[in-house]
């Protein structure tokens, strides 16, 4: 085996990991759900938040820092909001169900706002966000990340994360515009896919506590990362926590758990989706029309030098889902050999890994 990532079909990951989940007590549906959306966020090359996490979240799991048989339930609710206690339970499954509870409110009430508390790292924030499109609306995801990376602008100490936020909206022709953002310049997720392939990060992503850039994901604990925008990524990123944490009685600020760190503390991790449903607004494929006349503005637009193409949100990702599927999912070489190793652990099959860059 070489240096060079190898390939693996979606179904292939996806099976490896519900086989993985299983095999610690997972209940079987459960174990489809999360490893559905899991290897969806490889398929779509949000690589931070796929398989990656699988070690960490097998090792809070052994730990006790994960209940496998949660009780999700609803705690407030009013016709178009609702607030879930995810009993400590896998973040995929608390955000699936939120998700499914806003579209059936929106399709009543127009808008609806769910949020959670009790809940733990859900992957990427697009997964969320993209579930209403399926049914004609738009999706908005917001949620505080699961470890405190960024200070407050001027400040030393952590109290904010990334905290990121995703808006997904539904276009015709074109593929939907989903924009999928960490409040800081890179998402925690980014450094440890640089440091699991081995490379280092371009300056700007981090600092260290003097002021000077950090570039060795390795030492990404000695750092601090950087708000997107300076003082206005710092902003939103409150403004980000306050909604999805304190908003629903979760963790923000210096109660954030730490879960990179800490496998065994309830992290009490709070998330909020907004489905918008579009034909509480007007004609749902005259707005689509002109989300695709908006686009194809948006491309073709005059190109600075050396810019072949002009992208809109999400337009990338959606290739990545195309070549990935045809070609299979790149896996770092390193990666692989933790997966292999993990596979031998649980005593279940490997995925079938192929050669190819």
């Amino acid at each position: 085996m070489t240096d060079q990532p190898s390939r693996v079909d979606f179904a292939e990951l996806r099976d490896f990991i519900a086989a993985a989940f299983r095999r610690l007590g997972m209940p079987d549906a459960d174990a489809a759900i999360v490893s559905s959306l899991m290897a969806e966020a490889d398929l779509q090359g949000s690589d931070g938040h796929g398989v990656i996490r699988l070690s960490h979240y097998i090792r809070r799991i052994r730990a006790g820092g994960l209940n496998l048989n949660p009780v999700i339930r609803t705690v407030q609710e009013r016709p178009a909001m609702a607030i879930l206690d995810g009993d400590n339970g896998m973040g995929h499954l608390v955000m699936t169900r939120a998700a499914e509870m806003a579209i059936a409110k929106a399709r009543v009430a127009g808008v609806a706002w769910v949020g959670s508390r009790m809940s733990n790292h859900a992957g990427p924030a697009s997964l969320y966000a993209r579930m209403p499109l399926a049914h004609d609306m738009i999706g908005l995801y917001f949620a505080v990340g699961n470890a405190n990376h960024l200070p407050p602008w001027g400040g030393l100490d952590m109290l904010l994360s990334t905290n990121p936020i995703a808006a997904a909206i539904p276009a015709g022709v074109e593929a939907p515009v989903v924009l999928d953002m960490a409040t800081t310049v890179a998402a925690y997720g980014k450094v440890k896919a640089k440091a699991a392939r081995g490379e280092q990060m371009p300056e700007g992503w981090m600092i260290d506590r003097e002021g000077k850039p950090l570039t060795d994901p390795r030492r990404a604990a000695e750092g601090l990362l950087l708000p997107i925008g300076g003082y206005k990524g710092y902003g939103l990123a409150l403004i980000v926590g306050l909604l999805a944490g304190t908003l629903n009685g979760a963790a923000m600020g210096k109660d954030v758990i730490d879960f990179n760190a800490d496998d065994t503390s309830v992290t009490n991790t709070g998330q909020a989706i907004l489905a918008i449903d579009l034909a509480a607004f007007g004609d749902v494929e005259a707005f689509k029309s002109r989300v695709d006349v908006i686009i194809a503005d948006l491309r073709a637009s005059a190109r600075m030098p050396n810019v072949d193409r002009i992208f809109f949100p999400g337009e990338q990702s959606q290739a990545r889902r195309g070549d990935y599927t045809r070609d299979g999912i790149p896996i770092p070489a390193n990666l692989r050999k933790i997966l292999q190793t993990m596979a031998g652990d649980l005593q279940i099959e490997q995925p079938a890994f192929r050669d190819g860059a």
